[in-house]
């Protein structure tokens, strides 16, 4: 089995630091790199390029709501298809062109925080952030959570997708991720992270808090940036694939 290793970077502001981005790009395949909405500004975003060129970590756009003091992670109620349409393209045609710049393309798009959450769950919204992504960047691949309205959105649309879970966070019975404000949502110990993606990877599914699963295609695994256990968390999870003979390297689109 191969897998990829994921995850959400360059999320530090100004003089501001969040996350130890060069330690996790020892680890991890993959980066989904803020676009300055939730997260990030432009310097950033080109340094956090430049160092996953140098590390060969795969790059992508990471958009969010323009919400800097809510970490992206609030939703935003009353959003319009074209409003998200907008956003989507503005922060992924950025990003495209800060990667342009360090000489190393982008591949592919993740949304964030609670863009992702409202996608996945409302069939038109997920289908605004996947034209924003075509107009942006046709070739883009589309980083999605299995099962859910940005998969269905992709297909539609025609756009090369790739299908991750999560290491640090649990999975409600509808299968999206458990809200934040409840007890047990955020895995911060490596070992349980370990258990939660093997369990999943074992039954090819998502699994629910209650046990409950649902048959997916699994492609990656995400581990949040911000995490304050991130990097000895995803360090323990790769070593943990790989002692089970799972080959750790970035998605390629067949």
């Amino acid at each position: 089995m191969n897998i990829d290793l994921n995850a959400d970077v360059g999320e530090s502001f100004g003089p501001w630091t969040m996350g130890d981005d060069a330690a996790m790009f020892d680890i991890v395949t993959t980066a989904n790199v803020a676009c300055g909405f939730h997260a990030g500004d432009p310097e950033i975003m080109r340094k956090t390029a430049e160092l996953a060129r140098d590390k060969h970590v795969a790059i992508g756009a990471h958009p969010g709501f323009a919400d800097l003091i809510g970490f992206g992670r609030r939703r935003l109620p009353g959003l319009t298809e074209r409003e998200v349409e907008n956003l989507v393209a503005y922060q992924v045609g950025a990003f495209k062109a800060v990667a342009v710049l360090t000489g190393y393309p982008m591949t592919h798009v993740k949304t964030h925080g609670a863009l992702g959450n409202i996608c996945n769950d409302d069939d038109a919204l997920a289908l605004a952030v996947a034209r924003g992504i075509k107009a942006a960047d046709p070739d883009a691949l589309f980083l999605v959570m299995p099962g859910m309205a940005t998969e269905r959105a992709a297909e539609k649309l025609g756009l090369a997708y790739f299908r991750e879970i999560y290491a640090d966070r649990t999975y409600d019975d509808s299968f999206n991720l458990t809200d934040r404000a409840k007890p047990g949502a955020v895995i911060h110990d490596p070992e349980e992270a370990c258990r939660h993606v093997m369990r999943m990877l074992d039954a090819g599914a998502v699994v629910s808090v209650t046990g409950k699963t649902l048959k997916v295609g699994i492609d990656s695994i995400c581990v949040h940036g911000d995490n304050p256990h991130a990097v000895a968390l995803a360090r323990t999870l790769r070593d943990r694939l790989e002692a089970a003979g799972v080959t750790v390297a970035r998605y390629t689109a067949s």
